[in-house]
């Protein structure tokens, strides 16, 4: 198991190193890029949301670099600094992804929903995977093959979740990158190849982690069903 234990552990490193690199390329690369119709991210979000008659989502600044979100809970658009204040072409099509999952939200889009609805099983799922190599296969505490099992359950969990963001992420690309350009908010040509790039790039992320936690859960699963140590 040694090998292919190292095989996962060189996959999922190299991938989440790769995904992360393509993001801070696009991002750096796109963030000096400023867009023609002069638009920042928070003022293009905000456009957007009131284009879809959604009034009850706040638009706000958050800390950081990158760290933008829609928080379905609070009903907040949360943009880092950059992207708020900036009209780079990397800060419209930021923005503009983020309103596209609080319009999935207000359609009540599917696969947000079951998303949303697997939050909390997801969270014991993570909880899960920290503590049992901790107590089970490094501590002993636990007998190995209940370890793999629970290991298994919880990747399962996670490779599920991940599974269920992929449209979920790929939807918000879409719906940004149409958005931006039938508004006028980014220009046919260079602004909109910026726009594609920098979005890509982050889709690229979700895909690297459904295969590293795909890699994760093989590597649990198949001792068990061939019954090995």
């Amino acid at each position: 198991m040694l090998p292919i234990f190292l095989f996962v552990i060189v996959l999922t490193f190299g991938l989440g190193l790769w995904a992360q690199s393509r993001v801070k390329s696009a991002y750096n690369r796109y963030r000096q890029f400023g867009s023609s119709s002069g638009v920042t991210g928070a003022q293009a979000a905000r456009m957007i949301l009131q284009g879809y008659g959604i009034r009850d989502v706040e638009v706000v600044e958050g800390r950081g670099t990158l760290t933008d979100h829609y928080d379905p809970g609070h009903r907040r658009l949360v943009l880092s600094p950059e992207n708020f204040r900036t009209s780079s072409v990397a800060a419209l099509g930021i923005a503009a992804h983020e309103a596209g999952h609080a319009i999935q939200h207000a359609e009540r889009y599917a696969p947000l929903q079951w998303r949303m609805a697997a939050v909390g099983i997801t969270g014991f799922a993570s909880q899960l995977v920290f503590w049992v190599p901790i107590l089970g296969i490094l501590g002993g505490l636990i007998p190995l093959q209940t370890a793999f099992l629970l290991m298994a359950l919880g990747m399962g969990v996670l490779l599920v979740f991940q599974l269920i963001t992929l449209p979920v992420e790929f939807d918000a690309t879409r719906r940004a990158k149409a958005i931006l350009t039938s508004t006028g908010m980014i220009q046919p040509g260079a602004e909109q190849q910026g726009v594609n790039h920098v979005l890509d790039a982050a889709a690229w992320t979700y895909v690297a982690a459904f295969i590293s936690t795909f890699a994760w859960f093989l590597y649990y699963l198949l001792p068990l069903l061939m019954g090995r140590d």
